[in-house]
């Protein structure tokens, strides 16, 4: 994956539909319990985050707006245009496997 001096993702889909340099997008807000839960089930499995603080990140605060009902419902995953609200691990990897499989820890 190439990141810009941001450390964003740059790139876009393979010819396979997939999406090569992706990364997977964890908002979250400081105290919520879920979001802990979640990210050491993610932790676990091996599966790296790019965390985004609604709190502290605007347009973060506003991505989860857009795909939560107008709610900013922490966790919310996303990778690229595909994103999942308060989603267990298992889903997470799951939406993975379909999009960006290369995020998935090698076996």
């Amino acid at each position: 994956m190439t990141e810009n001096d941001t450390g964003t993702a740059t790139g876009g889909p393979s010819a396979h539909g997939k999406d090569t340099d992706a990364v997977l997008e964890f908002f979250w807000r400081p105290g919520c319990p879920f979001c802990m839960m979640l990210e050491r089930d993610l932790d676990r499995a091996g599966i790296g985050v790019v965390r985004r603080n609604i709190w502290e990140e605007p347009e973060a605060a506003a991505i989860v707006r857009s795909v939560a009902d107008g709610n900013e419902t922490v966790p919310t995953v996303r990778i690229g245009d595909r994103a999942l609200v308060n989603p267990p691990v298992a889903e997470v990897a799951d939406l993975l496997r379909e999009v960006a499989p290369q995020l998935l820890p090698q076996s």
